[in-house]
């Protein structure tokens, strides 16, 4: 008997201690645990679901139809599962429409496609979404739009615009050749997404953090100097926006700088990144800006690969420390711990 109520209070203790380790991590989960569809919908706390099916199989065939669908000042999580299939179609979320999570059946199988180039990026942009606490997991998408000659108005063709606080991507994908993710402004979290593109393919003037993500550089003949991954656009030292990249990989057909300055406090960050040949050893550019370098933040931590080469890089540049870079490596660097379902502990 004593044997067997030592076993039990063995038992009790194990289970509280699982308990404890279980809510702490329930949101930062390490490095290992891949997020996935499961995983989020049980975060969110939601069953009310709207099935898209481009073959007639649900509520819906088109995904601004389930968009439209939902009610303004939404105020609960709504699921828009929608399944696999090319959707051809430009969708926009209204900021009026909080509270979605788009749901996909996967980046390989779940796409949203348009083809317009134009002199506003809004307007070429195949998706936007511009109210807060967003979701999307799973969803490719892409402009399709044949690359445009330089400097006119063919050269703007949009995958995606993000102009909503507390918007969060996984698994997604981004296509196109110019311009491809318009991350505008607001918070936000990318975790083990594709983006593809040639010039300032990542621009805006967000604060973001993309976690694990694959930046694949295409080829633009069009242009004399080599393209550039990000443009970050910041006007101030008071601003607290700024692209951070954390253990994803940068690779291509291409050279490509990693960023450049589109405003006098531009702010990217890469981190514990591998980079290959396509970026050029000089790393940064301050192409097109006039102004001073001195305010320019764009800085590495830890990156490796062919295309690391610190001693060569822009002589504003920065090779962060350990202490410099611990801001950026945080969550809290958008403040994730208050809004996103789940993260990945980026020191796990």
């Amino acid at each position: 008997m004593c044997s067997l109520i030592k076993a039990i209070h063995l038992s009790l203790a194990i289970s509280f201690v699982i308990s404890i380790f279980l809510s702490n991590t329930v949101h930062g989960l390490e490095a290992k645990t891949v997020i996935n569809s499961p995983l989020l919908t049980k975060k969110i706390g939601t069953n009310r679901t709207i099935k898209v099916d481009i073959n007639g199989n649900g509520e819906f065939k088109s995904i601004q139809a389930a968009i439209d669908s939902v009610p303004e000042g939404n105020s609960q999580w709504i699921i828009i599962h929608v399944r696999k299939g090319v959707y051809r179609e430009k969708v926009h979320i209204p900021e009026n429409k909080p509270y979605i999570f788009l749901r996909g059946n996967g980046k390989g199988r779940t796409y949203i496609v348009w083809s317009q180039s134009s002199s506003d990026n809004v307007e070429s942009a195949t998706f936007k979404v511009e109210s807060p606490n967003f979701i999307a997991f799973g969803v490719s998408f892409k402009n399709e739009a044949p690359t445009g000659v330089a400097y006119t108005s063919q050269n703007q063709s949009v995958a995606a615009f993000v102009a909503a606080d507390k918007a969060a991507f996984y698994h997604c994908a981004f296509y196109s050749t110019h311009n491809t993710l318009f991350d505008y402004k607001g918070r936000h979290y990318y975790d083990n997404c594709y983006i593809q593109g040639s010039v300032d393919f990542i621009f805006g003037r967000a604060r973001s953090v993309f976690h694990s993500c694959e930046i694949f550089v295409i080829s633009d003949k069009r242009l004399s100097i080599s393209g550039s991954i990000t443009a970050h656009n910041r006007k101030n030292a008071a601003d607290e926006s700024g692209l951070v990249f954390i253990r994803g990989k940068v690779y291509g057909t291409d050279d490509v700088y990693l960023g450049r300055a589109k405003g006098p406090y531009s702010r990217t960050v890469f981190a514990k990144t591998y980079l290959s040949r396509t970026i050029v050893p000089l790393g940064w550019t301050n192409w097109s800006y006039e102004g001073s370098t001195e305010n320019l933040f764009q800085a590495e931590y830890e990156t490796h690969g062919p295309g690391s080469s610190p001693d060569k890089r822009a002589p504003w540049s920065t090779q962060l420390t350990d202490e410099e870079a611990a801001p950026f490596l945080s969550i809290d660097f958008i403040d994730g711990k208050e809004w996103l379902p789940v993260w990945i502990e980026v020191d796990s």
